[in-house]
């Protein structure tokens, strides 16, 4: 089984490994935040969002925090091995 996703099946459910969930998360809220801000600072135009200060803010607050979610991710990988 791949190290990084430990999915097993038990009982006709799937198991997932939480560190999985913290990486994930942690990628997806990048992901968003880096949008969020470039839409509210007028980078990428075409929303509602685009041009407003309320998202310039948000964007890079989500971003921080799938920032920490990964470094959270990254030690208990360290702890880990």
């Amino acid at each position: 089984m791949s190290r990084f996703l430990d999915i097993a099946t038990y009982g006709g459910g799937m198991k997932t490994n939480p560190a999985v969930l913290l990486l994930i998360g942690g990628i997806l809220l990048i992901a968003v935040g880096a949008v969020w801000t470039l839409q509210g600072v007028g980078i990428l135009a075409g929303s509602v969002m685009s041009g407003s200060t309320m998202w310039a803010i948000i964007g890079p607050i989500v971003a921080v925090v799938g920032i920490y979610l990964i470094v959270r991710w990254w030690r208990g990988r360290s702890k880990a091995a």
